[in-house]
């Protein structure tokens, strides 16, 4: 009878710091929250059947034809990309007069549900290629009427962009943007040793890490999480920008991705999960415009990684920019302070609204900056 009471008071406890850590976590989000108006929503329907979600922040005056398909990475969401100005890419294009298109790859935000007969972690790097990018372009398409699209994409966001451009939705892109994307992986042990854990901690379908990081937003600014300078510079991102990312920018992963992922880490390579289609060879044959983009300080897509990529490149309307000191730029880049970083607003952003509208289709006389004052 004794066993059996401690059974159950282990029990109870276990639920306690359940439930717990659900209204903490829950609280953290809600002190956390954004608090800029809401994008419209839509949904994006694959050919496979899984609906995928995009979040679109209209231009108030558009004056641009192709609208911008803003990609996030590994472990984020729609909010890389849409966040509370001034870090926010979405609002500071659709100001510039870009109709923007934040994605959420399945598995991830308002994405998860999986279609029947399907589980929500039954999807590889492939899907977002070969499914969620032509459904999502498709979708911004016809919402805006235009022929094509540019693809603006933080790292795995922009790997994608180079696989779905290899394919036959490749005429519909007007230019591919990646930033801080690494087409080369290095088979370091430590990166070997990390992916490996992750694969195991993601058994036996996903690594839950979101719960962890919006248990945690409330002490960042405060103390410095373990192996946090591998995704941003802790020193230049503001405190509670990092509070509120961390609340709501990170996302599960796949067990199936991560296992890409160590393939791909294990063996410098970037292809299919079933290894016989190599897109970083293909990346040689695009001929669409490309603007390459990295940080200095970057550990995940390294400043000599971003150059060799560049180095595959022969489309005709090419461009490099890696954002650092030795560039004129206030500070030296990491992974994640390429959008969330002090500087980025002023030097990283720009950059890219430039490229675009270089690149983009008038829309007549909207087109015209409005007269002085």
């Amino acid at each position: 009878m004794a066993d059996g009471r401690w059974v159950v008071w282990v029990l109870v406890a276990a639920l306690v710091v359940v439930l717990g850590n659900v209204l903490w976590v829950a609280l953290v989000r809600r002190w956390y929250r954004l608090r800029t108006p809401l994008p419209q929503a839509f949904k994006a329907r694959c050919a496979d059947g899984w609906e995928v979600a995009v979040h679109v922040r209209r231009a108030p005056v558009r004056r641009f034809e192709e609208p911008v398909l803003l990609c996030h990475g590994l472990a984020a969401n729609r909010f890389t990309f849409d966040f509370e100005p001034p870090y926010s890419v979405a609002h500071y294009l659709a100001e510039a007069g870009f109709d923007c298109f934040s994605v959420e790859w399945r598995g991830t935000g308002h994405s998860r549900l999986p279609p029947r007969g399907r589980r929500y972690t039954d999807f590889t790097i492939d899907d977002h290629i070969l499914q969620d990018g032509p459904a999502l372009l498709e979708l911004a398409l016809k919402e805006t009427g235009a022929k094509r699209a540019f693809w603006l994409g933080h790292s795995l966001g922009g790997l994608v962009g180079y696989g779905l451009a290899q394919g036959p939705e490749g005429a519909k892109l007007a230019g591919l943007l990646t930033l801080g994307a690494p087409v080369h992986f290095k088979s370091e042990p430590f990166l070997r040793t990390l992916i490996s854990l992750g694969v195991r901690a993601a058994w036996p379908a996903r690594f839950r890490q979101e719960w962890m990081s919006a248990s945690l937003a409330p002490f960042l600014g405060y103390v410095t999480l373990p192996l946090s300078d591998l995704v941003v510079n802790p020193l230049h991102i503001p405190p509670r920008i990092q509070r509120q990312v961390y609340a709501n920018m990170m996302s599960s992963m796949s067990r199936k991705v991560l296992l890409q992922f160590q393939d791909w880490i294990e063996h410098d390579a970037f292809r299919s999960f079933d290894r016989t289609r190599d897109w970083r060879a293909g990346i040689a044959g695009l001929q669409l415009p490309i603007l390459v983009m990295g940080g200095s300080a970057d550990r995940l897509a390294t400043a000599e990684n971003v150059e060799s990529q560049f180095a595959l490149v022969t489309a005709p309307d090419r461009t490099l920019h890696v954002f650092g000191k030795d560039h004129g730029d206030a500070m030296d880049y990491g992974h994640g302070d390429l959008v969330f970083g002090k500087g980025a607003p002023t030097e990283v952003y720009p950059v890219m609204r430039e490229w675009l509208e270089k690149h983009a289709t008038p829309l007549g006389s909207a087109a015209e900056p409005p007269p002085p004052a």
